[in-house]
């Protein structure tokens, strides 16, 4: 399952392209190249030092072949923090090249949803200088930076993942996303997101696309909310204050959409604009539960945070800080390829069962804990198969999936504090 990464990880041609100097890694340290990563990837949420302690005896080396703390920090700064987004190119490579049988798709289309966030970092001269300083409620000083990923909400991958400077807007970088669809995508967007020129991109690269639309958008969207129709192929054009001087297109050039309304019950009401303008092949009716997939990219972000604790850096430079950062996207699409090979067994289980049952996120990435390093080790223990181990375990700890269950969202929960908050029925899982 894991063995083109794990060759990937062995091979010379990861170290020679992401080390950061030709001169880096020519020497036989302690700390090969492959070691470095392995150990970036086991969940450092600890001291270093226990770290280090951990991992060296998880690899049963002997005193001599140990290494210190300030020999990890000097050799992470050789890494670069692109070397995981190349490993989780090479994990989705595999899932969706060679198991298209097990590929979810709605209606042909790859369901992927964008979305941003906020990551509290370290308060270092460092950072501030690269993400800017915020305030929160109470004007205490924070250095955050803007997250943004793509996500299968079918299939519950990251595509690819972006933390920069929140000078930097949510469109940018959504855009620069697109690198990682294709034509059979459908991208799912919030209401943060619409404009004429982010329609534009998507519409000039042939991708289908689903948004949210605020009423303010234009009159256009107005009118049709008060019109009370479910659903309308309308033109839009350029904004009346557009700067056009830079772009392919000039003010009298119009873009069909769809407008959908959807009613949500107790008088509110959301408007859906969207590129899939047939309602004989798209009927209004199937867009509210489409929309509603959206929210598996926040649900991604509750275990970014809460479950993968991305905020409890193991560095304070910015080249840890994305490292990590990029080190835990890979980590989650590796829970992921592990939880979906069970997928068959935990329908057959839940046959006869009041609710549905799937696996405990949380617990799961606490077993992935030193066994991720014994997963892409080149050599294994003698007997051990550590995907098959896993999968038992997982199966060991299932949560029942309680439908139609509702809670009041707090977007800004995550602005007005430093630490994240784990609430009280969720431990650390790593």
């Amino acid at each position: 399952m894991f063995e083109k990464v794990r060759a990937e990880i062995f091979g010379n041609g990861l170290k020679t392209e992401f080390k950061v100097s030709k001169e880096d890694f020519t020497r036989n340290r302690k700390q090969r190249f492959p070691i470095l990563l392995l150990f970036m990837l086991n969940f450092l949420k600890k001291s270093l030092s226990l770290e280090i302690e951990n991992f060296t005896s998880l690899l049963k080396v002997g005193p001599n072949a140990k290494f210190t703390k300030s020999a990890f920090v000097q050799a992470r700064k050789k890494v670069r923090p692109e070397v995981f987004d190349r490993l989780s190119q090479v994990l989705l490579n595999e899932f969706y090249t060679d198991n298209e049988p097990a590929i979810k798709l709605w209606k042909g289309f790859r369901l992927l949803a964008v979305d941003g966030t906020r990551i509290t970092l370290p308060i270092t001269a460092e950072l501030k200088e690269i993400y800017g300083e915020t305030k929160n409620q109470s004007s205490t000083v924070l250095v955050q930076a803007r997250c943004s990923v793509i996500y299968d909400v079918l299939n519950k991958y990251v595509l690819d993942g972006a933390l920069e400077p929140l000078k930097r807007g949510e469109r940018d970088l959504a855009l620069s996303h697109l690198g990682h669809c294709n034509s059979d995508d459908l991208m799912i967007y919030d209401r943060g997101y619409p404009s004429y020129d982010f329609i534009y991109q998507h519409i000039n690269r042939d991708f289908d696309y689903l948004m949210r639309a605020k009423t303010s958008f234009s009159g256009l969207v107005k009118d049709f909310e008060e019109s009370r129709k479910k659903s309308l192929v309308v033109s839009i054009y350029p904004g009346k204050n557009a700067k056009l001087s830079d772009k392919e297109y000039t003010k009298n050039s119009p873009i069909k959409v769809r407008l959908i309304r959807i009613d949500l019950g107790k008088g509110n009401v959301e408007i859906l604009m969207t590129s899939l303008l047939d309602s004989n092949v798209h009927p209004t009716s199937q867009f509210k539960e489409l929309y509603f997939k959206r929210w598996g990219v926040e649900t991604f972000y509750d275990e970014l945070k809460n479950k993968l604790r991305i905020e409890h850096f193991s560095g304070y430079s910015n080249q840890s800080i994305l490292q990590d950062f990029k080190a835990a996207l890979f980590v989650s699409n590796v829970q992921t390829l592990i939880v979906s090979e069970l997928e068959e067994d935990l329908k057959e289980s839940n046959r006869d069962k009041k609710y549905d049952y799937k696996v405990n996120t949380n617990i799961s990435y606490g077993l992935l804990k030193d066994r991720v390093v014994t997963l892409f080790l080149d050599k294994k223990p003698t007997g051990i198969d550590i995907v098959e181990e896993l999968k038992t375990l997982y199966k060991s700890h299932l949560v029942p999936i309680r439908t139609n269950r509702k809670s009041e969202r707090n977007p800004d929960k995550y602005r007005s504090r430093i630490k994240p908050k784990i609430t009280k029925n969720q431990k650390d899982g790593v």
